[in-house]
């Protein structure tokens, strides 16, 4: 095999998750040359085993959520020319405590909150009755942002079509081994490329592991599973949360009104708290619903699943949720890398490399702004 594959491209991107996807997307749609290099056969990490979940309302006031609203449109933009079904759009977060539905009124009167809706108890009951549980329900936010797509669906259609429609070359089963400026050594040899950059997801050793370990980044585990409902009926009027989610999502949580909903919390229900539970439901074409999920930070994820966190997530679900009878289909355990104070990561080994990563769990929200943000910073005036 000859040494030099190409005779170079305006970018390579190390990495075909929804990271390094979005960041071929951004690149084309410039009108640039663009590899995409992957170690596996098919997307296998943390952008197929999530939700699916774009998920606007309740991500950090400030970048976050201005990435989230900007992803949320090119979702829009580019599922339709994808392929890609938008299984269901809105969220509904399901307070059953008065502690909840204020922080929900507190959040409602932000910027981020001019779109929702608050809801009553009266209203939850009206319009969503057949879905939630006996309750009792304090109220409930609706909010018209969010969008639900089938990640293990959605991400190999969105590459197939970056390569088919948009002209993006990918180079699967190959092992990227070293990055240097305009050089990229693989196990199918070399590529050129005028700029880099990398979307390792949760790999912390292979590339530029020393500059990853000094940012402390770390690893997330968490519980998945695809619940089937008895009643074939049973649909979702969009994807759903509830108190939990409120002390985790910091758009939330940062709200002086989660104090009180968290202390009420780790008196009712501690032992969700310390498996990082919170309820999210989100629903597929086949009526399966994926719920989850919790949160568990270790370096080395651990393969055995506790049964404990299992029913604790079901529990919270069936709270919730008029899910009798429904059946566990799946189970399957996420990764994705973590920083305890950083929600990305966007590090310059040098100036034609960028080094990209996701460090929570919300690359399906925001990757796409993400990208984007990074290509003008490469590019410069072409961009």
């Amino acid at each position: 095999m000859a040494d030099t594959v190409t005779d170079g491209f305006d970018l390579v991107v190390v990495g075909a998750g929804i990271v390094g996807l979005a960041h071929a997307l951004a690149a084309r749609r410039l009108g640039l040359s663009v590899a995409v290099i992957d170690r596996e056969a098919e997307a296998i990490g943390a952008s197929v085993r999530n939700f699916g979940f774009v998920t606007v309302t309740g991500q950090q006031a400030g970048d976050c959520w201005r990435r989230a609203m900007r992803s949320r449109d090119v979702w829009a933009e580019v599922a339709p020319q994808a392929g890609i079904p938008v299984e269901h759009q809105g969220l509904l977060v399901a307070a059953r405590r008065p502690e909840a539905m204020a922080v929900l009124e507190a959040f409602r009167a932000t910027g981020m909150g001019a779109d929702c809706t608050l809801l009553s108890p009266a209203d939850l009951a009206a319009q969503h009755g057949a879905v939630l549980a006996d309750g009792p329900f304090a109220g409930g936010l609706w909010s018209p942002h969010e969008r639900r797509v089938e990640s293990r669906d959605a991400i190999p259609r969105l590459a197939a079509w970056l390569e088919g429609a948009m002209g993006v070359t990918f180079h699967r089963r190959t092992l990227v081994k070293s990055v240097t400026p305009g050089r990229v050594e693989t196990t199918a040899g070399t590529f050129t490329a005028g700029r880099i950059v990398v979307c390792p997801g949760d790999d912390l050793l292979t590339l530029f592991p020393d500059r990853i370990a000094a940012m402390g980044i770390s690893r997330c585990r968490l519980h998945m599973m695809k619940v089937m409902p008895a009643d074939p009926a049973f649909r979702l009027p969009g994807s759903v949360m509830t108190d939990l989610s409120l002390v985790r999502y910091l758009g939330y949580s940062e709200l002086p009104e989660a104090a009180a909903l968290l202390a009420r919390l780790k008196a009712e229900q501690p032992e969700y708290l310390a498996q990082g539970i919170h309820l999210i439901a989100v629903q597929g074409a086949d009526g399966g619903l994926v719920v989850g999920d919790s949160h568990h930070y270790e370096w080395s994820p651990s393969p055995f699943a506790q049964g404990l966190v299992d029913d604790l997530m079901l529990a919270e679900m069936h709270a919730t949720l008029r899910l009798p009878g429904a059946v566990v289909t799946e189970r399957w355990m996420g990764t994705y890398a973590s920083l305890p104070d950083r929600l990305m990561v966007r590090d310059a080994p040098d100036p034609a490399i960028r080094l990209v990563i996701v460090t929570s769990g919300t690359g399906a929200s925001t990757a796409f702004a993400i990208a984007e943000e990074t290509i003008a910073e490469l590019f410069g005036a072409a961009a």
